[in-house]
């Protein structure tokens, strides 16, 4: 975060009203993306903010605009893997020491989300203790797109997610509405964004926030993935990309153009980032707790983030635009499961050293 002394805009703004306290991330011309001084001052002020009693809870929201966050600042990180790659995985510890810190938070966490909310952005919400969907909510977790996986504890939350749906989030990239929000339990309340000063006044005075959230819910009917619910789990229970492919390719009758463009969808993107993917969340629907899962993302990005898919992805996507990535190796028969496997690989004494929120506290 800047210095609040500063004249310039803050990246992000922290402030305390009545028994609540709000963090407003306010970067809005770049979609809210998280920078590494903004992961690093949320997380100071939640550990200060858990140790304060007059504090009851905690408000996260966004700048008006498109986004309430899509994610980290996947420029920065894209110049720090070319330069100083060491640099960026000190961005990847501490924010998934955040991750783990947000896990750890006892007091009501009440993230308020209506527009874009990806990768990062998922990571500093999913795991406070509500996220209301306003009306504009689009989720996703697109990491496969740019040669990258769904860290953040990413493969931890879509796994758990109903059937295979996460599954199929993480391989297509695919973006999604309130309803599927709402369906596969990202969001826990479904609330319109003029609803949300009703919200904050309970959280200044402290009221209980379950039956305030629960009287303001509006039931926002069945999404798209709640339709096909059968069929994404048909598909996405293979055991390889390959086989997943090749179920689509498969489909015939009512699900044959769903199967024909979410295979598209699958084959745009890296194929290592695609088998990582899968492996990661096969092996996280079996992880005892997040804190497991965000040690194995630590292993994933420390391999990933300076490889070439990356930054090819990067660039492809925020760089150049061109929407063209050359992935490196550029097809699925090309990954080994030793390329797979090296991905996972422990790291020895760089492995990530999540510190428990009560410690950091006291």
């Amino acid at each position: 975060m800047n210095d609040q002394s500063s004249p310039r805009t803050l990246d992000v703004i922290f402030r305390e009203e009545g028994r609540a306290a709000f963090i407003t991330l306010n970067r809005p011309h770049a979609l809210n993306a998280l920078t590494h001084d903004m992961i690093s001052s949320c997380n100071r002020q939640y550990l200060k903010w858990a140790a304060q009693p007059k504090v009851y809870g905690v408000v996260l929201e966004a700048a008006p605009g498109r986004a309430f966050c899509g994610g980290g600042d996947i420029r920065a990180l894209f110049a720090q893997a070319q330069h100083d790659p060491a640099k960026g995985l000190s961005f990847f510890r501490d924010e998934y020491q955040h991750n783990w810190t947000l896990e750890c938070f006892i007091k009501p966490n009440v993230a308020l989300i209506d527009g874009i909310v990806m990768g990062g952005g998922v990571g500093i919400s999913a795991f406070g203790t509500h996220r209301v969907a306003g009306e504009n909510i689009r989720f996703a977790m697109p990491e496969t797109t740019i040669g990258f996986f769904p860290d953040v504890g990413g493969g931890y939350l879509l796994s758990r997610f109903p059937g295979e749906s996460g599954t199929y989030l993480a391989l297509t990239g695919k973006a999604v509405g309130r309803a599927d929000a709402f369906y596969l339990g990202f969001a826990t309340h479904c609330i319109d964004a003029a609803a949300f000063d009703a919200i904050r006044r309970a959280m200044i005075e402290s009221d209980p926030i379950d039956p305030v959230l629960d009287a303001l819910h509006r039931d926002p009917g069945d999404g798209e993935i709640a339709r096909r619910q059968a069929v994404i789990d048909r598909v996405f229970s293979a055991e390889s990309v390959e086989e997943i492919l090749a179920r689509l390719d498969a489909e015939r009758g009512a699900a044959a153009d769903w199967a024909r463009e979410t295979a598209a969808l699958i084959r745009r993107n890296a194929p290592l980032s695609l088998k990582v993917a899968l492996r990661q969340l096969r092996l996280a629907r079996r992880a005892s707790s997040l804190k497991e899962a965000l040690v194995t993302d630590f292993r994933l990005a420390s391999r990933m983030a300076p490889a070439p898919d990356f930054r090819e992805g990067v660039r492809a996507a925020v760089i150049d635009k061109d929407r063209a990535p050359k992935w490196t190796p550029a097809t699925l028969a090309d990954v080994s499961p030793e390329m797979v496997e090296t991905c996972f690989a422990p790291l020895g004494a760089d492995e990530l050293q999540l510190q428990d929120h009560w410690r950091l506290v006291d």
